[in-house]
């Protein structure tokens, strides 16, 4: 049993698919983070040329 036991202990095949799933979980939670910061940014130019167009509009006629 002790052998068994250091021989599943000492086996590195599934080293390597382990470390790829956590490079891909690091890089997807930074894409995500990137776009959400993205997305707000977005919003925030698209409100602020409304607002000037409104106020542009008001003013004009």
């Amino acid at each position: 049993m002790k052998q068994l036991l250091l021989r599943i202990w000492r086996d590195e095949r599934g080293q390597d698919l382990v470390e790829y799933a956590l490079i891909v979980a690091a890089v997807g939670l930074a894409l995500i983070t990137t776009v959400n910061t993205l997305s707000q940014a977005v919003v925030s130019l698209y409100e602020s040329i409304t607002a000037g167009l409104a106020s542009i509009g008001a003013s004009g006629q």
